[in-house]
């Protein structure tokens, strides 16, 4: 498990709420407390521990003392805080499994709808071509079929259809430009340690669950 930042605190006194917690009867695994508040207790923890361990060094005796019994008491609250953090980690590693699976069958699905889109598509046009084959054959001249409840109209639209763009005169062609950046080039660049203004190198982390 990666170890924990401390929050910045008082260096005289170890934290108020983590002491009352370290002095508490041994906790259980049963905590119904947040990943987030887990973790901010395992940070406050961490630093009472750390607090705790300077007061050992203290002249009286009686202070010691004290500093020990509640070391011993931080230190238990600490491991029982490690269980109980590493299980709702682990139980979070079961949601997201559960959330990337789901989407996993979901993109399967919409896929498949997808296909069956496009065939009940295709058929509708199959059929809306050979119900108009067979209209005008019989009406040649018609440009509106009316039927009990649907009606089937028409319109004029024109299209340009190229034959050959190779034959086409310059004055007839558009040309476009465009530019991106060649990463795969920068990023051998900056790794040799040239400086690009503009572009930079990130480092990442990615993280997978198993």
């Amino acid at each position: 498990m990666p170890v924990l930042t401390p929050i910045p605190s008082s260096p005289a006194t170890a934290p108020a709420g983590a002491v009352a917690k370290a002095a508490g009867p041994a906790c259980s695994l049963q905590r119904t407390g947040s990943l987030w508040q887990l973790g901010i207790e395992a940070q406050e923890l961490t630093t009472a521990i750390s607090q705790l361990a300077e007061q050992l060094e203290a002249d009286e005796p009686e202070q010691r003392s004290c500093a020990l019994a509640e070391l011993e008491a931080a230190l238990l609250a600490d491991e029982c805080n490690k269980q109980a953090l590493a299980a709702k980690a682990d139980a979070t590693c079961w949601v997201i499994e559960h959330l990337r699976g789901q989407a996993a069958y979901r993109q399967q699905q919409a896929k498949r709808l997808t296909e069956l889109s496009r065939s009940d598509v295709s058929r509708a046009e199959a059929l809306e071509d050979s119900l108009v084959l067979v209209l005008t054959r019989l009406q040649p001249a018609a440009t509106r079929f009316s039927f009990p409840n649907h009606e089937l109209t028409s319109r004029k639209s024109q299209a340009v259809e190229i034959d050959d763009e190779g034959a086409l005169a310059p004055e007839w062609l558009t040309v476009k430009t465009t530019t991106q950046p060649d990463k795969a080039a920068i990023k051998q660049a900056l790794k040799a340690g040239q400086q690009i203004p503009g572009a930079q190198l990130l480092l990442h982390r990615s993280w997978r669950i198993t």
